[in-house]
């Protein structure tokens, strides 16, 4: 991708570890907020994938999760974007699986950019899923999301808690963080 799409959205990734409820609190934020949301484009892949996958799938969901997020800000009316997800999970996934994450994942960690961060905390019970893999490394994935984001200078906050718990620190989140930032 040579250049993100010029918007004005405020772009929130909501991010973690494997089963810590990030498709279903980005439905409910997206509903509430009354805005569109870029679902995971790497669950679509990955259940029609036959093999093993390889740092070139990885390739190919990064692709597509781009292709996804320009396509729904491309017709969003509202000025924000819930991500179920983002493209750093491909950096991730590349280093913990293959040791490296392809160059071009790299250059556009640089180049684009989300406005604020939910991380997902790991204190909701697993949920068994074909397409998940370490129901025994969510303490060790959250860990890494921690260094990423710091890393990236990133704008997050950590949720919490079960059910309305964690639907309320999500949307007091992405509240503060527009209060803050807000323009007006």
């Amino acid at each position: 991708m040579e250049k993100e799409l010029e918007r004005t959205s405020i772009k929130i990734g909501v991010v973690g570890p494997e089963s810590t409820g990030k498709s279903t609190i980005t439905k409910i934020l997206a509903q509430h907020y009354n805005c569109h949301y870029v679902p995971e484009y790497a669950r679509y892949y990955c259940e029609h994938l036959e093999n093993e996958y390889t740092l070139q799938d990885e390739v190919n969901m990064y692709y597509g999760q781009i292709a996804l997020e320009d396509s729904i800000l491309s017709i969003a009316e509202n000025d924000l974007i819930i991500c179920d997800t983002t493209f750093i999970t491909i950096k991730i996934w590349s280093d913990h699986l293959f040791g490296h994450t392809p160059q071009i994942v790299l250059d556009e960690l640089l180049r684009r950019r989300y406005d604020h961060y939910l991380l997902m905390d790991i204190d909701m019970p697993w949920e068994d899923d074909p397409l998940r893999d370490f129901p025994d490394k969510r303490s060790h994935f959250l860990e890494v999301w921690k260094e990423e984001l710091t890393a990236l200078n990133a704008s997050y906050d950590l949720i919490s808690g079960l059910g309305h718990d964690r639907t309320m620190a999500a949307l007091h989140s992405i509240d503060e963080y527009m209060r803050k930032n807000s323009t007006t």
